[in-house]
């Protein structure tokens, strides 16, 4: 497919975040089936993604554009412009189209995957055998997904937020009988609540800390 013409704007197209997501596991695929920011079309369980969030915001509508002129079937699951930052979702069956749209987006904004931002961890923490009233408050928001009393509860804190998506996933992989209670990934940081035994969360965490300690990029 002939590519767009290059776009006449006064500002670059910053890449913060490039993140491609290979088999999206049951639990993170089904978060992301769920009325979060600016749906689109839900992905399911082995589909692959990327995720990419730009500055400024607006810029999205581009990015989008660049993905799609691409490779028409790809499915767009979020388009959302934030405060500061736009953030994209894209997926399919085909890793091979995943990758062909994403390099339409690197060509097109004139950027590579190297130029996204290296995540920082801010915090995390197991809190082993939650109390009843602290899961009961945990959960006020939630009809599934629920930490229960008893179990041990994983926090981690990163920015930028989009990188909790890679992360849940990856901790879900690792250890897949843990529960994903919470994914927050669009915002000024990310954050995971994740349950289940302490072997399990632990297990999470550990897996999580690699995976972004391996992830290349800018500093902040």
């Amino acid at each position: 497919m002939t590519p767009a013409a290059t776009p006449m704007t006064g500002t670059r197209t910053d890449i913060r975040v490039y993140l491609l997501v290979e088999d999206l596991q049951a639990q993170f695929a089904a978060y992301l089936g769920t009325p979060t920011r600016a749906r689109g079309y839900p992905p399911y369980a082995g589909e692959h993604a990327l995720i990419v969030e730009v500055s400024p915001a607006l810029a999205i509508e581009r990015v989008i554009d660049l993905a799609l002129r691409e490779v028409p079937g790809i499915a767009p699951g979020i388009l959302y412009v934030e405060r500061q930052f736009g953030v994209l979702e894209i997926h399919s069956a085909d890793l091979s189209d995943v990758i062909r749209a994403g390099e339409a987006i690197l060509t097109g904004t004139g950027n590579s995957a190297a130029d996204q931002l290296r995540p920082r961890v801010l915090y995390h923490d197991i809190i082993e055998d939650i109390t009843d009233q602290h899961a009961v408050i945990l959960n006020r928001n939630r009809q599934a997904s629920m930490v229960l009393p008893g179990q041990s509860l994983l926090v981690y804190e990163m920015t930028p937020a989009l990188f909790a998506a890679v992360a849940a996933n990856e901790a879900e992989r690792a250890a897949p009988n843990l529960t994903l209670v919470d994914v927050q990934m669009i915002g000024a940081a990310g954050r995971l609540y994740i349950s289940g035994a302490t072997a399990d969360v632990t297990t999470a965490r550990d897996r999580i800390t690699t995976v972004l300690a391996g992830i290349e990029g800018r500093d902040h």
